[in-house]
């Protein structure tokens, strides 16, 4: 009989062990579609050629409903000391092989991401919690990015300029820093890797990247991907290293002198932390942080633009995106009339399961994040701001809240002046255009900025040194959905990081001025005598 008792008290655990994997959705026939990613109920979360991770076990969950999906065993600090080390062997591999050569395994990184782009824009939808549209349109843009990386694999340098001296050639020299660590945040957990990544590839760097914890499951997804393109052309896995965890990691990258850059996206509140960090080493950082960003609406403009324009800029994602429009500013002829057009379009918003292709529009991230969004409302309310739709919980599972337009509220009280990562809209009056470019720029932040209007005059204002002091500057266009072959990124406390495409390659890359002499003279600059 003792011997009974021992046996089935040693099956408990097995037997709990196996209820808890069973509740997990990876588990279940509907989610089957999980397991084309390579995902299973514990995935590992560092990669450096090979798969591993002695740290913490992590469980990410559903913000639709909050159901857990699987866990990743996240990286231990040695974990990260050995990556950085095999990342940087990898370096000397990856930085010997000429560029466009580079170019054509980042070409197949993106074909291999098109061959999953709905599997994965459907990770990103039930991890994340955007709706499968702009799922699929995440992983779009990394397919995007990578066919932009190609062509720019074959241009990349610098010019020759004129020398003063005779038989003397000056030229541009441009190398790879060398390894680079990209640190992403959950609201998109694919892309920002793809637009660090991919050009920094080309370049002939190495990566080391650390997603956000709480969607740790896509880093794995997406890794897994790229390790076999890799893999599959003969080069180290390394060269894309992967190490999944919480600050102990963000903070190990900032602080280590073989991190030539780090890329860092997140909040102004760490960002600044980690900028520190890496100054205090006279490191190099990318920084894309915050963003409190305005549409500003004159008189002239044509509504038909405008409501689905502020709709999309301010509901897309539920709020989630840095390029959100959190103000909105109205010319006071029209400020009621907008107001009631919006409020209309709002009610028409379709609210559900991120990955029904009705949805328009899902949940909050977090638990964590619909509480930020109770306490916004109420300090509107305090400060006198008047709650015009939503400004609830929507009862049902998940992290669900009412999208919100709030009326009322002076262009600088401080509840406008915070950035909420939330569906909360302010809506304020102007009567001038000086006054209100001055209110678009007098926030910390400075990421995006759109103006409605059909006059020229206004527009080139607007654009020009007295306009917006923003890194994307539109005219009838909405703040969010940049396109990859600009420039992406912001001023003041959004950072001063460039991402994606125009010349942002150059961060990524360090530049040597070169003088050649090919004479036999030894003339010197500024015409100096020296004998």
């Amino acid at each position: 009989m003792l011997g009974l008792r021992r046996a089935v008290a040693a099956l408990r655990p097995a037997v709990a062990s196996a209820a808890a994997m069973s509740t997990l959705l990876v588990s279940q026939p509907r989610y089957a579609w999980l397991r084309e990613l390579g995902l299973q109920e514990e995935n590992s979360g560092v990669y450096n050629g090979l798969w591993g991770g002695g740290g913490q076990v992590v469980t990410t969950y559903c913000p639709a409903t909050n159901e857990p999906i699987a866990s990743v065993r996240q990286a231990s600090l040695e974990d990260y000391e050995e990556t950085v080390n095999k990342a940087k062997e990898a370096w000397k591999v990856w930085a010997d092989i000429p560029a466009p050569k580079r170019g054509e395994i980042v070409r197949q990184i993106g074909d291999a991401l098109r061959q999953k782009i709905k599997v994965l824009g459907s990770l990103v939808s039930l991890e994340m919690g955007k709706i499968f549209v702009e799922g699929v349109g995440e992983v779009q843009e990394y397919v995007d990015v990578c066919d932009y990386a190609v062509g720019l694999s074959r241009m990349i340098g610098g010019p020759i300029l004129p020398s003063e001296r005779p038989g003397h050639a000056l030229i541009e020299q441009w190398n790879p820093v060398g390894l680079v660590g990209i640190i992403t945040a959950f609201n998109f957990p694919v892309a920002v890797y793809g637009w660090n990544s991919a050009i920094a590839m080309i370049c002939g760097n190495a990566c080391l990247w650390k997603g956000a914890p709480t969607t740790s499951l896509t880093s794995v997804a997406v890794t897994k991907i790229i390790a076999k393109v890799l893999e599959d052309n003969r080069v180290p896995g390394a060269i894309c290293s992967l190490v999944c965890g919480g600050a102990d990691i963000g903070t190990a990258m900032a602080r280590d002198e073989r991190m030539d850059l780090l890329s860092f996206t997140g909040s102004t509140k760490v960002g600044k932390q980690v900028a520190l960090m890496v100054q205090e080493r006279f490191g190099r950082s990318l920084l894309e942080l915050g963003g409190n960003n305005a549409i500003i609406v004159f008189e002239d403009a044509d509504l038909n633009l405008v409501i689905p324009s502020a709709l999309f800029a301010a509901v897309g994602t539920a709020g989630q995106r840095c390029t959100t429009a959190r103000r909105l500013f109205l010319h006071e002829s029209i400020h009621d009339e907008v107001v009631a057009k919006l409020a209309q379009a709002y009610a028409q918003v379709r609210i559900g399961d991120p990955w029904d292709p009705d949805t328009l529009y899902g949940p909050l991230h977090t638990k964590e994040a619909v509480k930020m969004f109770l306490d916004a409302v109420e300090r509107a309310k305090q400060q006198g701001g008047s709650v015009v739709y939503g400004g609830k919980v929507i009862n049902r599972p998940g992290n669900y809240v009412e999208p919100t337009i709030v009326t009322g509220l002076p262009h600088n009280a401080p509840i406008v002046h915070t950035e909420t990562f939330a569906p909360i809209l302010y809506v304020l009056k102007f009567k001038e255009e000086e006054e209100v470019f001055a209110w678009n720029n007098e926030v910390k932040q400075g990421l995006s900025s759109s103006i409605f209007t059909k006059d020229l005059g206004r527009i080139f204002r607007w654009l020009g040194p007295k306009g917006s002091d923003c890194g994307i500057v539109n005219v009838n266009i909405p703040t969010s959905g940049a396109e990859i072959g600009g420039a992406f990124g912001g001023e003041k406390h959004t950072g001063g990081g460039r991402e994606s495409g125009s010349d942002s390659w150059k961060l990524y890359m360090r530049r040597s001025t070169c003088t050649i002499n090919y004479s036999k003279d030894l003339p010197l600059a500024q015409g100096i005598k020296f004998q």
